[in-house]
């Protein structure tokens, strides 16, 4: 199909995908459009839950696989939309509506890419793509759920909103629950273990805790003390103070070094991350993909935000159209000029590398 009819069409489908409720674990009915442009298309193609997924025409074993990932749920719209969030509403060549930035314009743009080659021959690579659910809940049922499903990955293209520059490692994320406990007692008592007082040595800590080592394109690990919860009433002093502490981690080290090194030196009385899965990502700067997009003048940077790269363990790029800091913004929107050119660019990307 000729470029400039899949761009029409991409930009089509995203309104629909728009005008669609797909919240995350919501997303079934976002899912039924996407199998309508496979069947469109005359591509054959899966669905797992609410995961939607094809690979090239002329797979073949023993070719390195491409993943082109990106997701079709949302998160709720903000209290200070003024635009109608699930109307697709174009003005002065923004698209405006909810998933429109975060992250339509990468996913319709990644599967209209797809549809540009499915149909190739003596690809160099296979090609898998999968539109997947539940990214903006980390839930169970997306992309770390088809890993085990689709081929075996190699490399992925994620699709995130980066103004299709090339980020070439992203973040990885640990929240923590740490309890500070001291004695409880009336309030008019005299008391030299009150908990409340005891954070104030551990917030220091962890206001002046800097590791080590720090990453060319991550920088520095980012700890922030983001929630604190204690006490019941006035007169009473609690048994125990409740942190939440946020913890975006760079390439030089894993989630369970920084959990082993907090759960050893905090002063605390405990700490437990929740999770250890959401590691920080990259692609080697020497990658065909990454000399591909700096030939083509596309910059590279470390993105602090956390995407579906983070279930994935092969090489990965994230790469889209539109602002990440349009996304999870009232009245969000992206430019219709931003997925005519993600497009293109995507296209000439691969056809520097796959074809």
């Amino acid at each position: 199909m000729v470029l400039e009819k899949l761009t029409s069409d991409a930009i089509a489908l995203l309104k629909t995908l728009i005008e669609t409720q797909s919240f995350s674990s919501e997303e079934d009915k976002t899912a039924a459009h996407i199998e309508n442009w496979f069947k469109n298309n005359n591509i054959d193609f899966k669905r797992t839950k609410n995961n939607v997924w094809a690979v090239n025409k002329y797979f073949e074993t023993g070719k390195p696989t491409l993943l082109l990932n990106s997701h079709h749920d949302t998160v709720k719209p903000n209290s200070a939309y003024t635009k109608d969030p699930l109307k697709a509403h174009v003005e002065d060549g923004k698209l405006y509506g909810l998933g429109s930035n975060d992250a339509g314009g990468c996913l319709v743009s990644l599967i209209a890419t797809f549809t540009h080659y499915y149909n190739h021959k003596n690809l160099k690579y296979n090609l898998v793509i999968v539109a997947s659910a539940e990214e903006e809940s980390s839930g169970p049922n997306g992309l770390n759920s088809m890993l085990s499903i689709i081929p075996k990955v190699d490399v992925a293209i994620v699709g995130e909103p980066t103004l299709m520059n090339l980020a070439v490692a992203e973040k990885g994320l640990v929240v923590f629950d740490a309890v500070i406990e001291g004695t409880p007692s009336h309030a008019a008592h005299p008391n030299n273990n009150n908990s409340i007082y005891n954070t104030i040595e551990a917030l220091q800590w962890f206001k002046d805790l800097k590791f080590e080592k720090s990453s060319e394109a991550l920088g520095d690990v980012k700890l922030t003390v983001t929630q604190i919860n204690a006490g019941s009433q006035h007169n009473v002093v609690p048994g125990h103070v409740d942190l939440v502490i946020d913890v975006r981690v760079n390439d030089a080290y894993s989630n369970a070094e920084i959990a082993a090194f907090l759960q050893e030196k905090a002063p605390v009385t405990s700490i437990k991350p929740r999770s250890l899965r959401l590691n920080s990502s990259s692609i080697p700067m020497d990658h065909d993909l990454v000399k591909a997009g700096l030939a083509m003048g596309r910059t590279s940077y470390g993105s602090p935000t956390l995407s579906d790269q983070a279930v994935l363990s092969c090489p990965s790029l994230k790469l889209g159209p539109g602002d990440s800091t349009r996304s999870h913004s009232a009245n969000e929107f992206i430019y219709v000029n931003e997925i005519e050119e993600g497009i293109k660019i995507y296209v000439e990307l691969l056809d520097r590398v796959i074809v």
